[in-house]
């Protein structure tokens, strides 16, 4: 069967063969990718296969075997293809919403190694995660995130049979305890979990994930496991056994918002703090009562989490608290010997048999917390120590550390809670990534909230790179905290908050100026601006700038009963002037139900084009035009006129996308003859 389609041919004529190759080539040349390139070979044919895969291969395999015969495995025309250009063509037909049943049938071939399914959650079901367990056991990613007909115990039975995944997405699935035991038990190479929005999961069932010889298998392949009580464990002669005590998964990255409730209320925080101690490679924490967690570990109130610990049958957290102080301690000790070595060349030979002995004695004190998951679990390390002897060592390398605070590697933080941030400073000193949640209280004024903010934030001062803020208050009150922060962030999101026509959201940009990504979800003013603002052209030449900028998105709420939003902040037009005309590599820009006129800046930010294109003799050395990289518009509910948005698909050559829906100056007459003449995918409602 041709991999591309032959063209059709006029009868009696005679095919010349050059003239046919010369339009191949003129035809191939046309098409491009999404930076303007001349697509590649490879390119090229991943799109012929994906124009095929409904009319072709899925049909065949639909028609005469889908229905009547179940294969473990398909030998096929897919077989042969590297797995990366598999993986290429199923993000190829996702994007174009073609993926089908059959067609991932077919796909799915032994070679994969990431497959990811979220944006077709409703493909995933009990006979294709059978096909995967079978067919893909090599697989390295897998995201499922989504697919909420699956039921735990076949979501368990498929993790089982995939041993080698680093990165698996559960989000908004039926996760359960059960699902937590098969990853803590099979997949031991996982560094990236996300179960966020999984609420059969409680905050208590995420305790495998830090090992321990408390979970104990029962080694039947469906994933049924017996937890064990402390007491249990103690009489049990599995738990004696080495072989089912489990190091800690080597997890950098742990996503679990939003899951289900403890059976107490401290559960959550208990758990963040368990996870924050007993995962050592952890670098990337998404839960509730992250914040909280850390004010427990940096104030030492283990006695909080005992009756936790307790119920759940896992060490008390003050044990976990010394094992980690003691890992801490055998690495700092551990890079100094490496650092003695590297200096003393010449003594190689005498000082391999003392860092052997030395090693020997470090995997007695750290052994719950080896990191090396690909050394055997029966192979004894180390001489017959006693418990004595280890205590005492374990005592003596604590009290040398004793004045040194535990530091934690985490780098990206979410669901923090602003009343502790000074606590998640102590502890984590190089986080770049923060998203945190300001409730406003009752007991405490305005003032004092916001030096509280920027007080918390001044750790981070200089290297923090991404803030996300839910804040229902006004934007003014974080502006003490983005002047702290501002100057290294390259993405601020703020979410919820409140606006009036005095809200100095110039100040905001002149804080940020290496922004790449600006995104603010806000309420519109509730008062109207009593006198729209004069533009002073003088000034204009010392409005901030944001050259780096790369997405803006300014979407503000509305009420469903109105038609068009209320023109109540005037002064938004000088700073949207500001961001349109200072943002010359834009690339995404959505503007969605604006208090203000939006298509009058329009036409002066396309004025500023053509007075630049005027001015400017050479047009070889011509920088960036604003608007001249933008591929993605959405501008929804606004007063943006037909001919505007004719004048930017003239001069945004890039342009991709419009979204002009509940536009009230576009008609329905403008918008078809607007999309006629044009190659741009223009939307209209």
């Amino acid at each position: 069967m041709p991999l591309f389609r032959a063209s059709g041919k006029r009868v009696g004529m005679k095919a010349q063969p050059g003239r046919r190759w010369m339009r191949g080539c003129r035809g191939s040349y046309r098409k491009k990718d999404e930076d303007g390139c001349v697509l590649s070979l490879t390119r090229l044919c991943l799109l012929s296969l994906a124009d095929n895969m409904k009319e072709v291969w899925a049909k065949d395999y639909a028609n005469n075997y889908l229905d009547h015969y179940t294969f473990s495995h398909i030998m096929g025309p897919f077989n042969l293809m590297p797995g990366e250009l598999v993986e290429e063509l199923i993000r190829l037909l996702c994007t174009r919403r073609q993926l089908s049943q059959a067609a991932l049938h077919l796909l799915l071939v032994p070679q994969l190694r990431s497959l990811s399914l979220d944006s077709s959650p409703g493909l995933v079901t009990y006979a294709l995660c059978g096909h995967i367990a079978a067919r893909c056991k090599g697989l390295w990613s897998l995201d499922l995130s989504g697919a909420q007909q699956l039921p735990p115990k076949v979501l368990s039975k498929t993790l089982y049979s995939l041993p080698t995944l680093r990165s698996l997405s559960l989000a908004g699935m039926h996760c359960d305890q059960c699902v937590i035991r098969t990853i803590a038990q099979r997949c031991r190479f996982l560094r990236h979990l996300d179960v966020s929005r999984c609420h059969l999961l409680s905050p208590a069932a995420l305790l495998p994930l830090g090992g321990g010889a408390f979970w104990v298998s029962s080694g039947s392949p469906s994933g049924s496991f017996q937890c064990m009580s402390k007491s249990q464990s103690s009489v049990s002669s599995s738990c004696s056994d080495p072989s089912t005590s489990l190091s800690p998964l080597p997890l950098t990255s742990l996503l679990a918002l939003d899951i289900g409730f403890g059976e107490k209320e401290e559960d959550p925080v208990a758990a963040a703090a368990y996870m924050l101690l007993s995962l050592p490679c952890l670098e990337r924490f998404a839960m509730e009562s992250l914040a909280q967690a850390c004010c427990i570990i940096e104030q030492r109130q283990f006695g909080q989490t005992n009756e936790f610990a307790d119920r759940e049958g896992v060490p008390r957290l003050d044990e976990v608290w010394a094992e980690r102080r003691c890992r801490q301690s055998m690495d700092i000790w551990r890079k100094k010997r490496e650092a003695e070595a590297s200096a003393n060349k010449e003594d190689d030979d005498d000082d391999d048999d003392d860092d052997d002995e030395e090693e020997e004695e470090d995997s007695i004190l750290c052994e719950g917390y080896r990191s090396d998951i690909e050394e055997d679990p029966n192979r004894g390390e180390g001489p017959n120590w006693s418990k004595n002897q280890v205590d005492e060592i374990r005592r003596g390398v604590l009290s040398q550390s004793n004045k040194e605070g535990l530091i934690l590697s985490l780098k990206d933080v979410r669901g923090v809670n602003c009343d502790f941030l000074g606590s998640l400073g102590h502890l984590c000193p190089n986080i770049y990534s923060i998203s945190m949640n300001i409730d406003g209280h009752e007991d405490t004024t305005a003032t004092s909230q916001e030096s509280l903010i920027a007080a918390g934030l001044q750790t981070w001062s200089g290297q923090l790179r991404s803030l996300t803020v839910h804040f229902p208050g006004p934007l003014g009150g974080l502006l003490p905290a983005l002047q702290v922060v501002g100057s290294s962030l390259v993405s601020l999101t703020l979410e919820g908050v409140k606006t009036s026509t005095h809200t100095p959201l110039m100040e905001v940009i002149k804080a940020c100026a290496r922004l790449r990504e600006l995104v603010i979800s806000a309420e519109p003013p509730t008062t109207q601006e009593e006198e729209e603002d004069v533009e002073d052209q003088r000034d204009n030449r010392d409005l901030p700038k944001l050259p780096n900028l790369c997405s803006l998105r300014l979407n503000f709420s509305y009420e469903h009963n109105q038609m068009k939003p209320v023109m109540s902040w005037m002064a938004l037009k000088k700073v949207l002037k500001c961001l349109l005309t200072g943002s010359p590599s834009l690339e995404k820009l959505s503007l969605v139900s604006l208090p203000c006129p939006l298509d009058c800046v329009l036409q002066d930010v396309l004025q500023v084009i053509d007075l630049d294109l005027d001015l400017i003799a050479d047009f070889t050395a011509l920088p960036p035009l604003p608007l001249g990289r933008v591929e993605h518009i959405s501008l929804l509910r606004t007063d943006v006129k037909v001919n505007t948005v004719k004048n930017i698909m003239q001069r945004s050559n890039r342009l991709k996308f419009l979204d002009v829906s509940y536009c009230w100056q576009i008609s329905h007459l403008e918008w078809l003859n607007c999309k006629r003449i044009s190659k741009v995918q223009v939307v209209w409602v």
